[in-house]
């Protein structure tokens, strides 16, 4: 590691800033950026702050080509010069600041705040874009962002967002399908507001749902290696779809029955009775009973007119699933509660065809 940055390098960077040649300019301030990025591993604050002293005042005679360059480097890098990182982001031109706004971890967020209130959509689209954005955040690009701020935060799973900042998502998602789509995904939308916007959405759109994928959660474990997890053997149906048959022929197959299949953990036999009872194929029930998102199967266990208790165990029993938090089980009570019978059954036929055109493909 580097104990300090030489006292020549120290002049020869100081003395670069009194060149007042423009495309003198621009070929030193990348050669300085490209000396910061071959030691940045290696360097200090103290030692940054050397880069810093420079790169500042060589950006006021850059070009925004060259400034959105730049920008691009410095938003892969996790120590940055901070003042330089600060004039970037605060840059009037969104081409040069999205990159620091979108990755930089330099800027605080009275940084983000100001910039939100005194700049262009472009740049609070950006901001929408952080891996990580609290509630302060999030309710002020809410207030001063148009429809793509709005979808860019509905799809971002770290975005916190306070009540009053869903109920206004909510409102918005009425007059945007993709926005309702998005939002309907979020594990962390309050139960009373997920009733409301399926409420509101419409059939296409709930059936969009079953096939949706989850979004991973800030913070959720990753497999090893970030490999995907290998694929489950596949199940022979047949002795499982003879059974419910006889019992379905003999008036058997009822509420009662599919619980006792759940409790004993016989989730062959569920997903041959869902499959029986809403009339769709074992391909289209088998992936929503595996699923990590729980509203495909709800809308199944609806269909099939199973009650809310005997759903609730099929949740729960779920072979080789996590645990399901609170929060999904109230989005879960919310997501059963607000479907008509009948909306259940057309929802889950038409997402059945979906589900297994996926398969196919």
């Amino acid at each position: 590691m580097l104990a300090a940055v030489s006292p020549d390098l120290i002049a020869e960077l100081n003395g670069a800033v009194r060149d007042v040649s423009p495309e003198r300019d621009v070929q030193i301030l990348r050669q300085v950026a490209d000396l910061f990025l071959s030691k940045a591993s290696c360097l200090g604050e103290s030692q940054i702050a050397v880069f810093d002293s420079v790169l500042v005042r060589l950006i006021d005679r850059a070009d925004a080509r060259t400034l959105a360059h730049l920008s691009e480097i410095l938003s892969t890098v996790e120590l940055t010069p901070r003042e330089t990182t600060r004039k970037l982001a605060f840059h009037k031109d969104a081409l040069v600041a999205a990159p620091i706004l979108r990755n930089s971890n330099r800027l605080s967020e009275k940084d983000l705040l100001e910039i939100a209130k005194t700049h262009s959509q472009e740049h609070l689209l950006a901001i929408s874009g952080r891996t990580i954005l609290n509630e302060t955040l999030t309710d002020l690009l809410m207030r001063l962002g148009d429809v793509n701020v709005s979808n860019s935060l509905a799809r971002n799973t770290g975005a916190k967002f306070s009540e009053c900042g869903y109920a206004t998502l909510v409102g918005r998602a009425e007059r945007d399908e993709s926005l309702t789509e998005k939002l309907g995904l979020r594990l962390d939308l309050p139960a009373n507001l997920l009733r409301e916007l399926l409420a509101k959405a419409t059939d296409i759109v709930r059936a969009r749902f079953l096939t949706a994928p989850r979004p991973v959660t800030q913070g959720k474990t990753q497999v090893s290696g970030g490999a995907t997890s290998a694929p489950r053997p596949k199940v022979d149906y047949t002795q499982a779809q003879s059974h419910v048959l006889m019992l379905n022929r003999t008036g058997k197959l009822n509420d009662s029955m599919v619980n006792r299949f759940a409790v004993r953990d016989e989730y062959i036999n569920v997903v041959a009775a869902l499959a029986l009872l809403t009339e769709v194929k074992i391909e289209a029930i088998a992936p929503l009973i595996e699923s990590d998102r729980l509203y495909g199967l709800i809308v199944a266990c609806k269909a099939a007119r199973l009650s809310w208790s005997t759903t609730t165990m099929i949740i729960r029993n779920r072979p080789g699933c996590p645990p399901t938090t609170q929060r999904e089980f109230e989005q879960s009570i919310a997501v059963f509660e607000s479907l008509l019978l009948s909306v259940a059954q057309w929802t889950i036929r038409f997402g059945a065809d979906r589900i297994t055109a996926k398969k196919i493909d």
